[in-house]
C-alpha cells in the first residue's frame, strides 16, 4: 500500500508541474491575444475619427462651394 501511494506522489509532481505550465502559457496566450485586440479596437475608433474628420471637410467644401461642385458632376 505504502509503495502505491509513493508512486502515485512520484509520479504526480511531473504532472502538477506539467499542468501548470500548460495554464500559465495558456494565461500569457489570452493576454497577449487581449493585447491586440485592444490595439485593433484603438486603430479603429482612430481610423473612425479620421474619417468622420474627412467627411467633416468635405461637406464643408461642397456647402460652401455648391456651383463648382456641380459642375464637376456634370
Amino acid at each position: 500500500m505504502e509503495g502505491i501511494i509513493a508512486i502515485v506522489m512520484v509520479f504526480s509532481i511531473p504532472i502538477i508541474a506539467i499542468i501548470t505550465v500548460h495554464l500559465q502559457k495558456q494565461s500569457q496566450y489570452k493576454q497577449s491575444i487581449i493585447k491586440d485586440e485592444l490595439e485593433l479596437e484603438r486603430l479603429k475608433q482612430e481610423n473612425f475619427l479620421l474619417e468622420t474628420e474627412k467627411l467633416r471637410v468635405e461637406l464643408n467644401h461642397r456647402m460652401a462651394e455648391p456651383s463648382d461642385y456641380k459642375k464637376i458632376q456634370s
